[in-house]
């Protein structure tokens, strides 16, 4: 499958604010993809307002540990939808969680 992929540096957004992004990914009706762990707090960005957060957890964060990990949840993608949710991915582990979860 095809994805329309963009990056916060092609969208201008470098150096902006999480909310900024945040209203730019639910704008366009895009799924977020960010080793920000702040946008797994549920409060602040309830799963339900966006279509996707995928939050990825990694210790280490060069290029190739984080091609590893979206290697590793690519092809949930065709199975498992991500609209409404909190996807967060570790070495181990995928959790995927709603607004109340």
């Amino acid at each position: 499958h095809k994805h329309d992929v963009t990056s916060v540096a092609e969208q201008g957004l470098v150096g902006k604010d999480d909310a900024t992004i945040a209203a730019r990914v639910r704008d366009e009706a895009r799924c977020l993809i960010t080793l920000d762990l702040d946008f797994s707090n549920l409060r602040a960005y309830p799963p339900s307002d966006y279509h996707g957060i995928i939050v990825i957890r990694s210790k280490k964060q060069d290029k190739a540990t984080v091609l590893a990990l979206v290697k590793k949840f690519a092809p949930l993608l065709d199975r498992e939808s991500v609209i409404g949710k909190l996807w967060i991915v570790e070495e181990d582990r995928i959790r995927i969680r709603g607004d109340k979860e």
